[in-house]
């Protein structure tokens, strides 16, 4: 459809910013009703149009496209129609092989030029200001007289032919009491008002907030999070990134006001899934993530059910509220994650493991490969070779889609630890960002290692501690301990609680603390639930829309059926034995190409693998279809099922 759009001569010269005199023909590729839109330009030969569309298309949350004019359809502003000679800004930029060449008042010279030319109009009318307002916050003035400053970050924008380039971000200092209103006031103006990260500018390589790319910086102050948004100014990298010839854009500060209009408000602010909630997940660098309100029910569902005690070891006196939460959150932003398992538990057998961590262990490493993220695993020197051999046969049972590395750590020297968790021993270039352990056996305060029942089995185990301790000191890595009984890996953080209510806590409690402490009646069903808060949260729009940082395409689930991308449990028939396929687990994950990964995990055979290993159950030691002393099937197929129910139910 072709419709016209033209500039209101008729509004005050102190914001208009002309660059169009008489009516061009645009193709219209926006709502047309509410208020009226202000956009910046972008102008460039006709042959490079189709490949620009599809670029801001493709990263929309930054470049929303109103429209573009047919080549040679419009024309320029006569002389005395340029903006107020009191701002005595400049009204473009030109671009020559990718270079900015000059600053421009008006374009008429390169008329000739413009003939094969075609503009762009890119929606600038979302403003924070507006937000600030919702939420009873003055606007805070830059410290100059420009425009408030943009940051080019070091977020990769999705690439079409030749535009590459990476994401231009605006900041506003917000209060921290202040920030969940914020946020939900900016999203309730619809796609363009979501923020791309809250906390720390490092999370977007941004070194310096005094000292933005483009115009003057605000100042934060004491108690502010900084929180940014997707800048129309990416355009600006874009031409620059082609290096056509000739192109032009708007100045950084001036836009175009047109007669396309704003949508007007919904009669309801959100969906029920739509709601944000911001929750803070990082304090060193600061971090913040945003999640549905019904995500997030979901998630705390997940874990009440995790937090049965069938040992009754009084486990509940330890729960923390969200700590499974906040680390799904956590896992949902790391690119490169290492786990870690392992409790020698059985010290006349071989192996001395026991089959309460390994499952876990597995099964969320498969869901993290289906999330694109790297995987590695760190065991015990002792336990090398069975865990590799458990790690092929997951991949030949299609429990794992591919290897992953299997690691081990002697700790020999003082700086061991970072060297092995940093590349070149540098803690500002971390190999992992996130640690996390599984029914690991963890230090206790007197540096020994123990069982439930006091029994020191230090010499069984490697000091991978002390990677956990070391990544306490080095930023942009968290960490996750998963533990049943307190004197498992990063059950310091509830150690107190330990010696209160856990027997023989005041001797067996692991003193070492990882960020986020996620307890469960049995080790794997923190596993478990850890993979179905991944699936939630990277099934809502709110959480995903903030993973993509408004680059790339939405990835939309579309019409699948969700229910059949989780574990499901369905009774074998009772003479199979446990060959038998009792428990299949299909996990469909959303990844960057919009596409969905075919996973499947299932406890069972993970189970299988074991016993034929003859790894024996932690409490009984027998080897057979069971953990912790409980039969998979009265049991452990009834947690399965209920996470699963409480992850597709509808909101």
């Amino acid at each position: 459809m072709i419709t016209t759009l033209h500039l209101k001569s008729c509004l005050p010269s102190t914001i208009r910013c002309l660059i169009l005199q008489k009516t061009p023909n645009i193709r219209n590729v926006s709502s047309m009703a509410g208020g009226l839109r202000p956009a910046s330009v972008v102008v460039l030969h006709r042959s490079l149009a189709p490949a620009f569309e599809k670029f801001c298309q493709a990263n929309s949350g930054a470049l929303p496209l109103l429209g573009l004019t047919e080549p040679g359809k419009w024309t320029l502003p006569a002389p005395s129609a340029v903006p107020d000679t009191r701002t005595g800004r400049p009204q473009f930029r030109k671009y020559e092989f990718g270079a900015c060449t000059g600053s421009l008042a008006s374009l008429e010279e390169y008329s000739g030029q413009l003939r094969d030319m075609v503009a762009f109009l890119v929606d600038c009318s979302f403003s924070p200001e507006a937000a600030l307002e919702k939420v009873g916050l003055p606007r805070r003035a830059s410290t100059g007289h420009g425009h408030v400053g943009a940051y080019k970050t070091t977020v990769p924008c999705a690439t079409i032919a030749g535009f590459c380039c990476h994401l231009v971000v605006t900041m506003r200092p917000i209060p921290k009491d202040k920030l969940e209103g914020l946020v939900q006031a900016c999203c309730s103006t619809g796609n363009k008002g979501h923020p791309v990260h809250i906390g720390h500018p490092e999370w977007l390589g941004i070194k310096d907030l005094s000292r933005p790319d483009y115009g003057e910086p605000v100042v934060c102050q004491p108690g502010d999070i900084p929180v940014f948004w997707p800048s129309p100014m990416t355009s600006l990298e874009a031409v620059s990134s082609c290096r056509t010839p000739l192109a032009f854009t708007s100045a950084p500060g001036c836009t175009v006001m047109t007669n396309l209009k704003n949508p007007e408000a919904p009669a309801s602010r959100f969906t029920p899934e739509g709601i944000p909630e911001v929750h803070h997940i990082s304090q060193d660098p600061l971090h913040y993530s945003i999640a549905s309100a019904s995500a997030v029910q979901k998630i705390r569902e997940l874990e009440t059910i995790i937090a049965a005690d069938p040992g009754r070891r009084g486990i509940g006196h330890l729960l923390c509220k969200d700590e499974l939460l906040r680390a799904s959150l956590s896992l949902s932003h790391s690119r490169s994650v290492l786990i870690t398992t392992g409790f020698p538990t059985h010290f006349n057998h071989e192996p001395q493991e026991e089959t309460d961590g390994p499952p876990g262990a597995i099964a969320l490493a498969a869901c993290l490969q289906a999330l694109g993220k790297e995987v590695s695993m760190i065991v015990d020197l002792r336990d090398l070779s069975l865990f590799k051999k458990l790690v092929e046969e997951a991949v030949e049972q299609g429990v794992l889609k591919s290897q992953i590395p299997v690691l081990t750590f002697q700790g020999e020297s003082a700086g061991a630890a970072q060297a092995f968790l940093c590349k070149d021993g540098d803690p500002k270039s971390p190999r992992f960002d996130h640690l996390l352990a599984i029914e690991r056996t963890g230090r206790a305060a007197d540096g020994n290692y123990y069982n439930a029942r006091k029994m020191n089995i230090k010499h069984l185990v490697d000091p991978i501690d002390d990677l956990f301790l070391a990544a306490q000191k080095i930023p942009g890595i968290s960490s996750s301990g998963v533990g049943d009984g307190g004197n498992e890996l990063g059950m310091g953080k509830v150690k107190e609680a330990v010696k209160r209510h856990i027997r023989n806590g005041d001797v067996i409690a692991c003193d070492v603390e990882t960020d986020f402490a996620v307890i469960a009646g049995v080790s794997n069903w923190g596993g478990y639930a850890l993979a179905c808060a991944l699936y939630i949260l990277n099934s809502s729009e709110v959480h995903r829309r903030y993973l993509r940082k408004a680059t790339g395409p939405s990835g939309a689930p579309g019409e699948q059926n969700w229910a059949e991308a989780l574990p499901s449990v369905a009774k074998a028939d009772g003479n199979a034995g446990p060959r038998a396929s009792c428990e299949e687990t299909v996990l469909r994950w959303l990844c960057q190409s919009s596409l969905c990964c075919l996973d499947q995990f299932s406890e069972e055979k993970m189970l299988a693998i074991l016993v034929r290993h003859e790894v024996r159950s932690g409490a009984s030691g027998n080897v057979g279809m069971e953990v912790d002393g409980l039969p998979f099937h009265s049991t452990h197929a009834q947690i399965i099922q209920k996470l699963v129910d409480v992850t597709t139910m509808c909101v």
